[in-house]
């Protein structure tokens, strides 16, 4: 039954629109797949993390970014860079002083917000949907107010992705200890560029490199940089999902070949 509502000051009634939305697309799709997606990820990153095996292939010094920097007594020496401070309890990650950091640039970039927000908290699930709740407070209270804390996430990105970097470069080893590269090494370095890629295309990062500039003409370099960052900063979600793929990617790799699923394709060494 239509019901009738008034529109002030026009002097005319207007139906009253009594469903939730008009939309008549599937516009619960794209929070679907989202859903399905990142529980995916979290799902495979949570049990390979305490997994504790299967995450260094010694002979060509494959070491995945699970577990890296690896800190624990179960890291062999030759992935332990950092040496071995914690100790091998379960509930110990191998990368224990640098996984929160990750999470924590993660949890709070900005498109990884309006995936989850709407993905799993239903807030909004999509334009022109209701919110599926009643109250909304922002990112001004406790415990969303962290989610400002994204700046000081990103400078340790930078830091994790300099090391993973040199677990990268000090990959192209062989057994006989000269150099030497195969197909875990094209995977690891892919890994590397975009996750690279993703992290300078942070809006933080654009904000660092020339956001409180106030004449470009000054600063040349950092005018450079700053134009970069831009571009890239225009695909950071499709990079935030690129990096999830690479990273699963590498860490499946190296796992495979340090438990002898199949053997690392070998171009030299």
């Amino acid at each position: 039954m239509t019901t009738t509502a008034t529109r002030p000051g026009s002097g005319r009634s207007r139906a009253a629109i009594m469903a939730k939305t008009l939309r008549t697309d599937r516009w619960w799709l794209p929070p679907l797949i989202t859903f399905v997606g990142l529980a995916a990820w979290v799902t495979y990153a949570t049990v390979r993390v305490f997994m504790h095996k299967w995450f260094f292939v010694e002979d060509y010094h494959y070491l995945t970014p699970f577990y890296s920097p690896c800190l624990t007594d179960r890291c062999p020496s030759e992935a332990a860079l950092f040496g071995t401070p914690l100790p091998s309890f379960w509930l110990i990650p191998e990368a224990a002083f640098t996984l929160p950091f990750l999470l924590l640039f993660r949890l709070t970039c900005y498109y990884y917000r309006k995936a989850y927000y709407r993905a799993f908290w239903l807030s909004p699930p999509a334009c022109a949907v209701p919110d599926g709740h009643s109250k909304y407070s922002g990112e001004t209270r406790f415990p969303l107010i962290f989610q400002n804390a994204h700046r000081y996430a990103f400078y340790a990105a930078v830091i994790i992705s300099v090391i993973n970097t040199w677990d990268a470069i000090i990959a192209f080893h062989s057994p006989g200890g000269g150099f030497g590269f195969g197909l875990g090494n094209v995977i690891l370095v892919g890994n590397v560029v975009m996750l690279w890629a993703y992290t300078l295309s942070c809006h933080s990062c654009r904000h660092i490199a020339g956001g409180r500039l106030k004449h470009f003409s000054k600063h040349p370099v950092r005018y450079r940089f700053w134009t970069f960052v831009s571009k890239l900063n225009t695909r950071h979600m499709q990079l935030a999902w690129i990096t999830l793929g690479t990273l699963a990617l590498t860490d499946f790799y190296v796992m495979a070949v340090s438990a002898d699923w199949f053997s690392d394709l070998r171009f030299v060494g």
